[in-house]
């Protein structure tokens, strides 16, 4: 694949994500606000000092929530296009578009699935303000881990592949990744706990919230893309038309 296929695919990937980004965000502003309002009413309601909001809630819920969703979508998008180009015909005889929603899923699996069963998503309110820093860490810690996991489980998969077949060697596979995913979950510390008194049915709601934004955005980002890389890979014929006036 040249550099200039490349190119095409990384700004079609990146186009994808944008598109991505704004059926993720019309997600989330429908499902997700309702669960952050209410965190933030039972964190109010325990606090009696308030500070000055530097930026107000309804910009935070629609210029900032766009902003944040928009920007991932775009980075994720470019990054999954070059993703694409180094799995495209190399984890099976596989199309475009294949290839593509194989990309995402092992995307959405390995960058938000895996990490969020250790780390989950948690609302305002949930999670000591002190240890902010070290959580964040530790989620990206395990992020980059599943990652390298899930990478090294495909390249152990197509070795495995011409002596066990494709099915042994991607069950084998995805054992080795399930194993390896636990143990790291067992190494890793633990997250902070949810406050006394926080209502279950707020964080829960949150947390689905969190998981369909992700659905959502990992899901049209493969059928995007898929459907574009397609038209660049595969474009089809220019059939010339003929004039009914001719004979």
């Amino acid at each position: 694949m040249n550099s200039t296929v490349v190119r095409a695919l990384l700004a079609r990937g990146m186009l994808a994500g944008l598109g991505a980004g704004v059926l993720a965000f019309v997600f989330a502003y429908l499902v997700g606000e309702g669960p952050v309002d209410a965190a933030i009413a039972f964190e109010e309601s325990g606090s009696h000092e308030h500070g000055e909001e530097l930026v107000s809630r309804s910009v935070q819920s629609t210029a900032g929530l766009a902003t944040g969703v928009l920007v991932f979508g775009v980075a994720i998008g470019g990054i999954m296009a070059l993703a694409f180009c180094f799995a495209l015909g190399r984890i099976g005889r596989f199309g475009a578009r294949a290839t593509a929603a194989l990309a995402a899923l092992g995307g959405f699996l390995t960058v938000y699935l895996v990490p969020t069963l250790k780390y989950p998503a948690n609302p305002p309110a949930v999670g000591d303000p002190d240890t902010i820093d070290q959580r964040t860490v530790l989620f990206v810690l395990m992020i980059a881990l599943s990652v390298l996991l899930g990478t090294g489980a495909v390249l152990l998969g197509r070795r495995m592949a011409p002596a066990w077949g494709n099915w042994n060697a991607s069950t084998a596979a995805g054992v080795a990744f399930v194993a390896a995913v636990a143990v790291a979950m067992v190494v890793l510390p633990a997250g902070d706990n949810t406050p006394k008194g926080f209502p279950a049915t707020d964080l829960w709601e949150f947390r689905l919230a969190s998981l369909g934004v992700q659905a959502v955005l990992w899901a049209a980002l493969g059928l995007l893309f898929g459907y574009l890389a397609e038209r660049v890979l595969e474009p089809r014929p220019v059939q010339n038309e003929v004039s009914p006036l001719v004979v």
